[in-house]
């Protein structure tokens, strides 16, 4: 009896899938709980694994069986017809890597981020630089072997954001970065600064973790569907779609950094776990782009959780984990402190105003990098220039500099601009969200999130892969990509709050 083509697709797709989850427990066991001795012997585990799962997606048995498909797409449902084209264009773009580079790559990822990880301790990129040169390397390799036109980095964009090419990107962050900047130095020109006293000190940690749990709760994640771990840089990821995981960091001088890293990582968290129950186990399973995914984790951390209506809710529910600390301080008080702009060094600090600056720098270094236009060794002196150029800021040393983000060491050039489109894509949504649900902050205020949860289930989660993110934003906004609500967004809440 011949065997449907599609089930036979499915079931080796499975088979993929529960390879590539299996490797990203062990990443995830890697970043929360491995000791360091164990780098050597997990790099070879994690490049064997990557390289048995290119091997079985890659096998020619699987492009027959595309090409089977792809000639019977109008008889195919909705979703297996996207599971075709979504697992055409996967493949395509895998068999143009060879399994020997695949397992390469894996190895010198897996190297790269233990050396990462002491160097940025000892604020030392010198001990990087050899794993970084490798790593830039393995990547213009990666861009030659997979195809491009124009910059070699767009073949390594499009693995995060399918279609965005440099070419676009530079005068759309051109036109973001002149406009924010000049509100930044508005921003800091007004008199009317926050009063952040009341913040100083130390705050424990464990109530923070309690309180972060708490809110992620109360946002509809599904703890028995996932967990919460610390780890040296916040990220989420997922094995299944009954098994999300988020972690964060805390810092003791911090009240809310580990919280906005938890509503964050839960934001992403929300939608891998909205996608539809019958895309388990295949490349469906997915989000539509990272920048897209991006614009959830900003929805929630940014436009919810720093809201006025959030911490009318939400402040009092802090006073009790942290007893006659908090009695004094009003909503209004954390709505500025949560909402300060300053010019930061540290990217995964810094506020609505100037992040997306700190993202054209890492765009800028890397098609640099990957164009060879910088040499690696040149990385640190060009980031601090920047630096100074954006944001007016003296870089002290590589850890609060060069070296501190992760995406370097797992190799991940391409993944920064997706921070800023994120940041872009939510806005416009955002826009049709308060003509939609026109009660929204009236509901936030109360603590219910499930209508705005249901929203974003519907009109994006549910998609996963079966859309592009061009597509889900047009239905959404009704246009294509567009900055200015970005900066509408900006001007409305912190127009009022710095006395513009």
């Amino acid at each position: 009896m011949p065997v449907d083509p599609i089930l036979a697709l499915r079931e080796r797709l499975g088979s993929v899938m529960d390879l590539r989850s299996a490797t990203a427990v062990l990443q995830w066991d890697q970043e929360v709980n491995m000791p360091p001795k164990g780098a050597e012997g997990r790099g070879q585990q994690l490049a064997t694994l990557s390289a048995l799962a290119h091997r079985l997606f890659t096998d020619p048995e699987v492009g027959t069986l595309l090409d089977s498909l792809h000639t019977q797409k109008d008889t195919l449902s909705p979703a297996d017809a996207a599971l075709v084209d979504v697992t055409r264009y996967d493949y395509d773009r895998a068999t143009r890597l060879p399994e020997s580079f695949v397992h390469e790559f894996a190895r010198e990822c897996s190297r790269a981020y233990e050396v990462w990880t002491r160097a940025r301790a000892e604020s030392d990129f010198s001990q990087f630089l050899p794993s970084l040169a490798r790593l830039v390397e393995l990547s213009r390799k990666k861009a030659d072997l997979l195809g491009y036109e124009g910059s070699p980095y767009n073949a390594l964009l499009e693995e995060y954001e399918r279609g965005m090419t440099a070419e676009q990107l530079k005068p759309l962050f051109a036109e973001v970065a002149a406009a924010e900047s000049q509100l930044v130095k508005r921003i800091a020109a007004s008199p009317h600064q926050p009063d952040l006293s009341w913040l100083d000190g130390t705050w424990d940690e464990a109530p923070k973790w309690d309180f972060s749990l708490r809110v992620l709760k109360d946002m509809g994640y599904d703890l028995d569907a996932g967990r919460q771990d610390k780890s040296v840089h916040p990220f989420s990821t997922q094995f299944d779609l009954c098994d999300v995981r988020v972690t964060t960091r805390f810092n003791p001088k911090e009240l809310f950094s580990g919280l906005m890293g938890s509503i964050h990582e839960g934001g992403h968290a929300l939608y891998m776990q909205g996608h539809a129950p019958e895309d388990r186990r295949t490349p469906l399973l997915d989000g539509a782009s990272l920048g897209m995914h991006e614009s959830q984790s900003r929805m929630w951390e940014n436009v919810v959780g720093r809201s006025l209506a959030f911490w009318r809710h939400y402040l009092p529910i802090l006073r009790g984990y942290f007893p006659g600390r908090l009695d004094a301080v009003t909503p209004e008080q954390v709505y500025r402190a949560v909402n300060r702009v300053e010019r930061s060094l540290i990217r995964v600090e810094a506020d609505e105003c100037t992040y997306n600056l700190h993202i054209i720098l890492r765009f800028e270094i890397e098609v640099g990098l990957l164009e060879d236009t910088l040499k690696v060794q040149d990385v640190p002196e060009a980031w601090n220039a920047k630096m100074k150029e954006y944001l007016g800021l003296d870089v002290p040393d590589d850890a609060h500099g060069c070296l501190q983000d992760i995406h370097w060491s797992h190799g991940a050039f391409g993944y920064f601009p997706t921070y800023a489109l994120g940041n872009l894509y939510a806005t416009q949504m955002l826009e049709t969200i308060q003509r939609e649900i026109p009660d929204l902050w009236q509901q936030i205020e109360r603590g219910h999130f499930g209508t705005l949860l249901g929203w974003l289930r519907e009109r994006v989660h549910k998609h996963g892969r079966r859309k592009l993110a061009p597509e889900i934003l047009e239905g959404i906004a009704g246009g294509g990509l567009d900055w200015r609500p970005y900066y509408r967004y900006l001007e409305a809440k912190y127009g009022p709050l710095y006395g513009l």
